[in-house]
């Protein structure tokens, strides 16, 4: 037993300590705030979490009063650390940011305790002085290791999850060109053949096309993965029909192939677009629509929009939102939420054995988000899908046909909200 466990000097610190908790907590929170680049609201988003550091406080002056009630076994002080690490795991922060805000705390309350200590009318030797140092020191080190064992068990499970798909997306990656190569392969040298009917001879020269065609979009979106391609995409701007026809030109064989019908609305916005962006977005979503059409249907079919709406943040921009609709096999709502995830394949495209690398959408939002626009998928109670993306509008002489219209319909679907 501590020696010590008695000393008076350690009940009355700790009775300031509790008096104090309300304004230690506004000054750890200040410290902290200069050190992030989180707004101070963020760092506790809510009086209940916000609840927690007082808490933590009276855990700490619980032990400086009684070191033999060790911290471990106070389950409310141990449950609140860790939910502290679970916040900080969401909002990005790294082993080194947690340890330096316990580091802030720590420094918050020997300065509180030495600027009071010499206001205590309390016999203490230096020997119980630095008892009492010490326990406060030993009651922040446990609360910052029940913090940091939760958040790092997050941490590892999230990389223990990417490098499963990061094996899963190089086992697809490696079959799926393996596969198309082979097809090329089988194909050029049945070409070679002298028997063979014009007619089928044109059906496997389509076929290299197609799996050459294949390739390059994979190839395409490991470049865009790396951002190999980022200054590309600023080079030239089209129209957004012009955009969107070129895709369906593209995409018009494998639609063809699958009995999809892809339809264009005639009223898209006659706006300038990044080219390579747009085409690259409404490529991922148009070829997804297509592989996932239900072939239990016999009218398949994919539809593309575009409309301009004002900004969520109600500044009075406006913004180019282009949806991508169909009535295909859908998502199951507990996968939405991944959908946009590098590497993220449904349980739907695992199980028909639809191909793919789980890139594609994870690219549609990596690239909007860079353009500062995002990407979403919109709810729906019937099957099909609705993908979408928004696109900052800023060149509003390059309206034509817009002019004066009534710009006041509805905001798309924050996906920030879902």
């Amino acid at each position: 037993m501590d020696a010590y466990d008695n000393c008076p000097l350690a009940r009355t610190l700790a009775v300031h300590l509790r008096a104090a908790r309300e304004e230690l907590t506004a000054r750890w929170l200040e410290r902290i705030a200069v050190r992030v680049s989180l707004d101070r609201n963020q760092l506790f988003p809510t009086e209940e979490l916000l609840d927690h550091v007082p808490l933590l406080i009276d855990g700490i002056a619980a032990y400086l009063e009684n070191p033999a009630d060790e911290i471990a076994a106070d389950v409310p002080v141990v449950a609140k650390a860790m939910e502290l690490g679970e916040m900080r795991y969401r909002q990005g922060f790294d082993a080194y940011q947690i340890s330096k805000e316990y580091e802030l705390l720590g420094g918050v309350l020997f300065t509180f305790l030495a600027r009071i200590v010499d206001q205590i009318d309390q016999p203490c030797s230096r020997e119980e002085l630095l008892q009492c140092a010490h326990r406060v020191f030993r009651a922040v080190t446990l609360i910052q290791q029940f913090t940091l064992m939760h958040f790092l068990r997050k941490s590892g499970e999230r990389v223990r999850e990417r490098e499963e798909r990061l094996r899963a997306f190089n086992r697809t990656v490696s079959h799926e060109l393996k596969s198309r190569v082979g097809a090329i392969k089988g194909a050029h040298a049945l070409l070679g053949e002298s028997w063979l009917e014009p007619a089928e001879r044109q059906t496997f020269h389509d076929m290299i096309g197609e799996n050459v065609a294949a390739i390059e979009a994979v190839l395409a979106n490991l470049l865009a993965l790396s951002g190999l391609d980022g200054e590309a995409r600023q080079q030239r701007n089209v129209r957004l029909p012009a955009a969107v026809a070129e895709v369906v030109r593209q995409l018009r064989g494998s639609a063809r192939a699958r009995k999809v019908a892809v339809r264009v609305a005639a009223d898209l916005p006659e706006v300038e677009v990044n080219a390579a962006a747009v085409e690259l977005c409404l490529t991922n979503y148009l070829s997804n629509a297509i592989k996932y059409a239900d072939s239990a249907k016999e009218d398949r079919w994919v539809e593309i929009r575009g409309r301009l709406v004002p900004r969520p943040a109600g500044d009075g921009a406006l913004e180019l939102v282009v949806e991508v609709r169909d009535n295909g096999l859908g998502v199951p709502i507990e996968e939405r939420y991944h959908l946009f995830e590098r590497f993220y394949r449904t349980r739907e495209a695992v199980v028909t054995g639809v191909e793919g690398t789980g890139l594609g959408l994870s690219i549609v939002r990596e690239t909007v988000e860079t353009l500062g626009g995002r990407a979403w998928i919109e709810p729906s109670e019937e099957l099909g899908t609705t993908f979408a993306f928004a696109l900052p509008f800023r060149r509003a002489n390059d309206l034509r046909e817009t002019d004066g219209a009534d710009l006041s319909t509805s905001r798309p679907a924050d996906p920030s909200s879902r």
